[in-house]
């Protein structure tokens, strides 16, 4: 199983989109891949799903086929996970794609974490026991969905934030790709990223060595490996970015060293951490919205024809390419494609 997390501190640059694309992208690889909502927004749910399931997932105050009921026992206190529900967005034999959904109501998550992150250094078994338990929470959740769709690759959408429910989120990930626009605030956004993921790993190891933590319990290693940023773009005149953001794209390969690699100097050019930038594809997103499918599997019946027909084999071609490159960034490289 390998867990990919997209995030960056900077909200609003289409993240969730990129997982999205690249969730039906490797399903159309032939994958078994589940997308996991942890943004408590569930912006990523409302484009997997119609609105007449979303109302079937939350119709009142409880929601058990979400991650909020999977969570809701140990947020109230009274027992550990209950079973994740797993979604099926489409299937076949041989691939499938699976939802985990997400709900608004896992920000109440976040408190509980807060309070878990200290007791998980308690001396005290059963404080450090419960503790585990929900720090863990995500990570377990993700083991479960992974067996039940019988999936080896998990992403993650989550939201920007940089408290203790994206720190837990981040735990469960092998690996971290972080999504950039062409703006100074991504930058900034991305300075504030490497020092909190360093201080986030030394803080678990340091838990992991309590001697009252559980044993038997499955908690995970805390890698949240940075394999790459991908930058996206959506003025671009073919694959560049418009010129009055050249200068932002410019620092991205020194900053991505800098914070998150810890490494000083240059980055080499072409930079290797950069996975792709993403570019405008002449207005395939709203034709996408309105057929509910990913803009690579736009068709003329969908009104992709003329210069909207070669847009989609341009987004077909990138967004292949990114998903193999992120999964072998990983640690998980796809089989090439048959000839």
């Amino acid at each position: 199983m390998k867990v990919i997390a997209f995030f960056n501190n900077k909200g609003g640059v289409g993240k969730t989109s990129l997982v999205y694309h690249l969730a039906w992208m490797y399903h159309e690889l032939g994958e078994r891949v589940v997308a996991v909502d942890l943004d408590p927004q569930s912006s990523l749910t409302t484009a997997f799903l119609p609105v007449e399931r979303l109302e079937q997932l939350w119709p009142g105050q409880e929601h058990p086929h979400t991650i909020l009921g999977a969570i809701q026992p140990l947020l109230h206190r009274i027992g550990d996970l209950a079973p994740p529900h797993v979604e099926v967005v489409d299937e076949s034999p041989w691939r499938s794609l699976s939802l985990v959904p997400g709900d608004l109501g896992l920000s109440l998550f976040e408190e509980r974490l807060a309070e878990a992150w200290d007791e998980c250094l308690s001396d005290s078994p059963g404080e450090a026991a419960d503790a585990f338990r929900v720090t863990s929470a995500f990570h377990r959740v993700l083991e479960r969905a992974a067996t039940q769709a019988e999936a080896e690759l998990l992403l993650i959408d989550m939201g920007p934030s940089l408290g203790a429910l994206n720190r837990a989120v981040l735990l469960a990930a092998d690996a971290v790709v972080v999504p950039l626009g062409t703006d100074v605030s991504s930058l900034q956004g991305l300075r504030n990223l490497g020092p909190i993921l360093m201080e986030w790993r030394r803080g678990w190891r340091e838990r992991l060595d309590n001697k009252a933590r559980p044993e038997e319990l499955s908690v995970p290693n805390g890698e949240m490996r940075p394999i790459g940023y991908v930058i996206l773009q959506h003025a671009a005149r073919d694959a560049y970015p418009a010129r009055a953001h050249q200068r932002w794209v410019h620092e991205m390969p020194r900053v991505y060293r800098q914070a998150l690699l810890h490494e000083e100097g240059e980055a080499p050019s072409p930079d290797p951490h950069h996975l792709a930038t993403l570019r405008y594809y002449r207005g395939l997103m709203p034709m996408a919205q309105e057929a509910r499918k990913p803009m690579f599997l736009l068709t003329p019946a969908d009104g992709a024809i003329g210069s909207n027909a070669a847009a989609v084999q341009d987004c077909r071609r990138d967004f292949e390419a990114l998903a193999r490159r992120i999964a072998a960034a990983a640690g998980s490289p796809l089989a090439p494609r048959p000839t």
